[in-house]
């Protein structure tokens, strides 16, 4: 994809030209990198990086959407409710969105390699101790630290993808790492009710703890070191950034854009549960067949990805924007269609799998000197979004699910609203 970079930074590709320009020969994965002080002296293999920071993403991310497969028996394990279980993946959720916070800039200060090596340690026990929770207030706990040691990993990805990749490569890294985050919703909620229905629940955990323990491996196989970045002020000069980027009133468009996508994404699934069409409501088995239909949307974008990279990430923001309101407009007035609606919620999906990449490269674009703080401020939105999905969805049910979705559509237009400023910035450039 192409990047909306200033020139003074030289580790992505200007975006003057509507096609991808490789400054470096786009054969070998390892060709030489443009020798400046914040770059490698060569490029990172792409392959087997992609590979592995996109299976990496579906595990870690995943880990959120685990419990809801699992609502039930770990109620009954625990003695409560089902919907009082639902504080677990809110726990997680708001403590992955403070986590992308410290993440950021410790992977600026101390390189992205050390901090999902880490990261990895550290889920592992958290995860481990979740498996073991004896009741509800213990469980929410330990979900709250899991979701914060878990929220180490994207930041850090993504930042080693824009210090270790080669530009032409960089756009279609982001978007397959990105895709799987979004299909991690889908596939770790099945693997889970697959697990738990053979193991029991404590045994999704425990399989996920072995997968993060053994990531390891190729984590230190594969990811190089990561150049520290900034001499002069240390961990405190990476924090300080923060407050720098949350200045710029662009940045500040950007996460905004980024909470409506997510609210967005999780209050219609939320809908489609709770107030959905007949037949799908309330219907376990319905609705993961209506999540797994949308798969094909997050396999397909990345496969577009080259011919996505010939627009620039700001315009590819704002017209996947327009697509997703479109088609969630057009999914309100579907009523009890059910085949209708699982194709616009294809095309949803696939809008919101092109807009995460196109969002983040262009906030990379913009914060060239801080970009895991950049990326960090993003991950955070990140997840207060799909933290506050449900509560729409919850606040508007006497709207039923068609007036849900046109609230949502609304929502969207938004967005838009706020992509343009980046979008207008680069063409004035």
């Amino acid at each position: 994809m192409s990047h909306p970079t200033p020139t003074t930074s030289p580790d992505l590709i200007p975006t003057t030209s509507p096609h991808p320009t490789p400054t470096t020969s786009p054969g070998p994965a390892a060709a030489t990198a443009p020798n400046t002080p914040d770059q490698p002296s060569s490029w990172a293999p792409a392959a087997s990086t992609i590979a592995l920071l996109t299976t990496l993403g579906v595990l870690m991310v995943g880990q959120m959407y685990t419990v809801l497969a699992l609502l039930h028996p770990m109620a009954t394990a625990l003695g409560t409710a089902p919907e009082q279980v639902t504080w677990t993946a809110t726990a997680f959720g708001f403590a992955y969105a403070a986590g992308f916070l410290l993440a950021g800039p410790l992977s600026d200060r101390y390189g992205s390699r050390a901090v999902i090596t880490t990261g990895l340690v550290a889920a592992t026990a958290a995860t481990l101790a979740v498996s073991a929770a004896p009741d509800l207030p213990t469980a929410i706990a330990l979900r709250g630290l899991q979701g914060l040691t878990a929220a180490t990993f994207a930041p850090s990805a993504l930042s080693y993808v824009v210090h270790h990749i080669a530009p032409q490569r960089r756009g279609t890294a982001l978007t397959c790492i990105t895709s799987g985050m979004f299909a991690a919703a889908v596939l770790l909620q099945i693997g889970a009710q697959a697990v738990a229905a053979g193991l029991g629940w404590r045994a999704v955990f425990w399989l996920s703890a072995a997968l993060m323990a053994l990531s390891l491996i190729p984590v230190r196989r594969v990811l190089r070191p990561t150049l520290r970045h900034g001499t002069g002020g240390g961990l405190s000069q990476a924090f300080a950034a923060m407050p720098r980027l949350l200045g710029r009133p662009r940045m500040i468009a950007l996460y905004l854009s980024t909470v409506v996508l997510m609210s967005s994404f999780v209050a219609i699934y939320t809908a489609v549960a709770i107030a959905g069409p007949s037949g799908i409501a309330g219907n376990s088995s319905a609705i993961l067949a209506l999540r797994a239909s949308a798969l094909p949307a997050l396999v397909a974008i990345p496969v577009l990805a080259r011919l996505l990279q010939r627009l620039a990430a700001p315009l590819r923001a704002v017209l996947a924007f327009a697509l997703a309101a479109l088609t969630v407009a057009a999914g309100s007035f579907l009523g009890g269609h059910t085949v209708p609606l699982a194709l616009a919620l294809l095309l949803y999906v696939a809008a919101v799998a092109a807009a995460a990449p196109a969002v983040v490269e262009t906030i990379n674009a913009t914060a060239p000197h801080a970009r895991g703080a950049a990326v960090a401020l993003y991950g955070c939105s990140m997840f207060i979004g799909a933290s506050l999905g449900p509560q729409l969805t919850g606040a508007l049910i006497a709207l039923g699910f068609g007036g849900i979705l046109r609230v949502v559509s609304a929502a969207l237009v938004l967005g838009i609203l706020l992509a343009l400023p980046a979008l207008r910035h680069h063409r004035t450039r």
